[in-house]
Parts: structure tokens; sequence; C-alpha cells
């Protein structure tokens, strides 16, 4: 095999999706059919987005959330990390959020709709006694015109990501002798690190930020979930659009999902202009020398205080979940269930299993093979003295950049013209477009901090290349393999959009089913699916850590990796 056949085959599944599908988005919306004879280029597709009435607040929803999201998010990231990197607050917090990384976001939406409704459980812990409330307010919280429910959970979901995409970046800069020289030049804490260390920081998390960006502005189960009905968000009615049995309302979806990308890259400018505009606004702070003592103390307790309500919010949600999966009777505004009772995990217990099964079928398969494809990569680089540039980052993140509104129903049409039957083999090829990149950042790191000396001097025994990966690399990075898995098998997961589009509903997951309970309101059955999703999710990780200790229980350096 070429010694570079596996990152070229790499490279194939993450542009070729992504290419393929846009190509058959555009066809459509400009009056052409892949299936059958068209009269020619027609933009009528696009008069009649233009005709249709919820296509500004559409739009406002799409734009408003995105932008609120990503700045919430990468303000509690920067505050936290400002006021109270290398402390034991820091350290408490990074443990409380790290885990819910790997929580998938439908089953976060749900958690916080469960904790935040009118009558969630919130609302129950503090009725009657201080609200004075017995029957649930009539106040619209969840689903509301504005967006803010659903923007609180996207900002809530986004934290962990950005706060350890910042924690590996701090590896790659000196920012931490950076903030230390402000401390040594008068300047407080928090002050020091936003102006010393934060930019040299988010240059290495700028893509990391585009990606939350990216995926706010278009995110399809968190909005059905927590976002507005009439209308909803374009990514959300583009969805009902592309699953309605009229075919004719194809064309109508593919110019809608074309206004999504177009409005997603505007998106990405305007946060350029921004990211400009602060780096002056931040220059002119730094040699004004004003140190910012007098805000110093109030910006480490909002971070703190912002942090720890988001790592408990989702905490506090998911055990909503749990004890509504297990509810008898509970009257508003009891704050306890009065029986708890397993009568709904035996009642959809027997619909769940195959579900379950096929979840974790098509998880494992993705996680695996885009295991395999990022080790193939990653050695290709530590053998041949390659390192991934600037270009080749784009191209990993190239599918959590472009929405996947904008082009998994292109590669939906392909399937259907080229006569390929909805199935498990297209939903598992469609979730490894998105796994491969969290697959490789999770592994990269670790792979090249393995001590080059060590395959020297197996070398120089006459260990081949083979041998020195087979009996030498991986056996030292068992640990790092496992968790990468088990990253790639949590974002396969909670993967909503390709199982819907790729399997044309005939593939069910516990994602899909999860989304689907939305309408009907049956929250114990909600309950029910968004913990038995969310523990799939966890499942690899307590692999990943119990697997070590047990094939190396007497080598205690061997189990970190």
């Amino acid at each position: 095999m070429p010694r570079l056949a596996l990152p070229a085959l790499t490279v194939a599944l993450l542009i070729l999706p992504v290419g393929l599908g846009l190509f058959f988005t555009l066809a459509p919306a400009l009056g052409f059919s892949p299936t059958e004879a068209s009269p020619g280029l027609s933009l009528a597709a696009f008069g009649d987005l233009l005709a249709w009435p919820g296509l500004p607040e559409a739009t406002r929803l799409s734009l408003s959330t995105g932008f609120a999201a990503t700045a919430g998010a990468l303000a509690i990231t920067a505050l936290i990390a400002a006021g109270w990197e290398g402390t034991r607050a820091f350290a408490l917090l990074q443990r409380l959020l790290s885990p819910l990384l790997s929580v998938p976001h439908a089953a976060a939406a749900f958690g916080l709709a469960f904790l935040l409704a009118p009558s969630g459980w919130l609302a129950r812990l503090l009725s009657p006694w201080l609200t004075g409330w017995t029957r649930p307010p009539d106040w619209l919280i969840l689903q509301d015109s504005a967006g803010l429910a659903l923007t609180a959970g996207l900002i809530a979901k986004e934290v962990p990501f950005l706060l350890l995409m910042l924690i590996a970046a701090r590896s790659q800069t000196r920012a931490t002798s950076l903030a230390r020289v402000a401390t040594t030049l008068g300047y407080p804490r928090t002050t020091g690190w936003l102006l010393a260390a934060f930019p040299a920081l988010y240059a290495q998390i700028r893509l990391p930020v585009y990606v939350v960006l990216a995926y706010s502005a278009s995110v399809v189960d968190v909005a059905m979930i927590l976002g507005p009905n009439t209308p909803p968000t374009l990514a959300v009615q583009i969805t009902r659009w592309m699953s309605a049995p009229d075919l004719t309302l194809r064309p109508l979806a593919s110019a809608a999902a074309l206004w999504q990308l177009a409005l997603v890259l505007a998106s990405l400018a305007v946060w350029r202009l921004a990211e400009a505009l602060a780096a002056r606004i931040g220059r002119a702070r730094a040699m004004s020398g004003h140190r910012g003592r007098v805000v110093e103390r109030p910006l480490r307790a909002l971070g703190l205080t912002l942090a720890t309500a988001t790592a408990l919010a989702v905490l506090a949600g998911l055990a909503a979940l749990a004890l509504w999966s297990v509810a008898g009777f509970w009257a508003f505004p009891e704050a306890w269930p009065d029986t708890l009772s397993l009568k709904t995990w035996m009642r959809h217990g027997p619909m769940m299993a195959p579900t379950a099964l096929t979840t974790l079928l098509i998880a494992a398969t993705a996680a695996l093979t885009a295991l395999a494809l990022a080790t193939g990569c990653l050695e290709a680089e530590a053998r041949h003295g390659l390192r991934i540039g600037p270009f080749g980052r784009l191209i990993l993140y190239l599918p959590l950049l472009i929405p996947q509104i904008a082009f998994l129903p292109g590669l939906q049409i392909l399937m259907l013209s080229l006569g390929l039957g909805e199935g498990l083999a297209p939903v598992i090829a469609a979730h490894l477009t998105f796994v491969i990149p969290y697959t490789f950042l999770a592994l990269s790191g670790p792979y090249h901090a393995v001590e080059p000396r060590f395959f020297t001097a197996a070398a120089s025994l006459g260990a081949s290349p083979s041998a020195r990966l087979w009996r030498l690399r991986l056996p030292l990075l068992l640990t790092p393999l496992l968790t990468a898995f088990a990253v790639g098998f949590a974002v396969s997961v909670g993967q909503y959009l390709p199982t819907l589009l790729l399997g044309g509903g005939r593939v069910s997951t516990l994602t899909t089913e999860a989304v689907a309970l939305t309408s009907g309101g049956d929250r114990r059955a909600i309950g029910a699916y968004g913990l038995a999703q969310t523990l799939a999710a966890l499942l690899p990780f307590a692999l990943a850590l119990a697997l070590p200790r047990l094939i190396y229980g007497n080598r205690r350096g061997m189990r970190g990796g």
C-alpha cells in the first residue's frame, strides 16, 4: 500500500461528501433534477423561498442564536480560564465539565427543558414556599420567540468543548509565561491573562470557535427541542421540507439549504471582522497602561458563577431525565414524585432494545473506522516527518464548518438518483464524515507526545516500522486510543440529521427516537430515551478508564498513555 494511501482516503472521506452534497443541493435549487428530465435553469425555488412568510424571522433566529451562543460560550470559557486557571476551583470545574462533552446535544437539551420549564424541576423545588405557585405559571420559557432557551442550551453544551480546546492549546503557546509576565508588570490576574495570554490561545482555537458558530447557527435537534415553532429556525424548517412526502418541496428545501449556507459563511466573515476589531481594542487597552484592578473581583466572580451554573444545569438536567424515567404520579408543585416505578422502562424496553443495538452498531463501526484512519494518518506523519498544516486543519474541520443541512440533503438526492436504498451503510458513512475530525483531534496530541527515543532504540535493535507501531507505539497509546474511540463513539451517538436524512426514516437510533418524542410530550418516555442515549455515549468512556487498569494492572505508568 502506498505510504500516503490512508491519509488520501481520509481526505477523500472529508471532502467528497461535502462537495458532492453541495453540488446535488445546488442542482434542484436551480431547476435541475438528477432523476427526471428538467426544463433547464430556473430560479423558481428561490422565488418560493422569498415568498415564504417565515423567512425573515427564521433568518433572524439562525443569526441571533449563532452569534449569541458562540459569544456567550467563548466569554464564559475565557473568564473562567483567566480568573481561575491553576487553582483548585479550576481543576474541579474541569472535572465537572469534561464528562459533559460526551453528553449528546439532544439529551442535554431535554435535560434543560425538564429543569427550566414552567412545570420543571426548578419551579417545583421553589414552589410553593418561595414562589407561591400551586400550578405552573403561564410563562413561555421554552421555545420562546427570541430563541433565548435555545441559546442557553447551546451555551451550556459548548462551554465544555471550548474549555477543553483551550486547555489543549496551552502546550502550543507561551500563554502561561505571558500571563506571568503581565502579572509581574502589575496587572491583575484576569486582566493580564486576557490581554497577554488570550490572543495567543485564541489563534489556536479559532477553528473550533468557528465550528461552534457554524453549528449554533444551523443546529436542528436542539432547535426542535428548545427553539420556537412559529416559525422555527431555518434549519428546522428545511428538515421539515426535506422530510415531507410532497416531492415538489425538494427544490424549495434545496434553495433554503443554500440560503442557510450563505448565512453561516456570512456569519463567519462577520466574526472574522469582529476578531480584528477586538484585537485593535485589546492593543489599545494594553497600550493605555490601565491595570483594571476595579473589575478584577467582579470578573472572577462572574466567570466562576457562570461556569458553575453551566455545569450544574446540565448535570441537574440529566438527573431530571433519570428521575422522570422512573417517576410515577408527580403532581405540581411536588418536588419529588409520589412513587418510583420501572413501568416506563418495562413499557418502552422492548422497542428500545433494537434501537439501542442499532445505535451501538452504527457508533462502534464509525468510531472504529475513524480510529483506524486517524491512526494511519498520524503514523504516516510520524514515519515521514510530516505535520498537519493550516490547509490540512481546514480540510479536517471542513465537515464541521459547513452546515449539515446544506450538504446532507444533496447526499440524500444523490443516493436516490443512483438508486441506492436508505439503510445502515449510508448512515454509517455519513456519521464517519463527522466522527473523523473529532477522533483525529483527540488522538493527535498524545500520538506525537510519545518519547521518540523509544523508537530510535527499537530501530537500532532491528525492529521494522510495522513492529515499532504494533509492539511499541500502540501499546503505549492504549488509553489515548480508547479515549479517541470513545469520543468518536459519542459523536456518532449524538448524530440526528445524518441518520434522519440518509436513513430515510428506516434507521432508528436513540437520538432520532428521542427527538421524535418531542411532539408527544410524554416526559417519562423522553426521560427514558434521553437517559439511554446519554448512557450509550458514556459507556465507551467507562471502558476507556477501566480497560487500561485491567490490562496494565501491574504497570501503573502504562495506564495514562
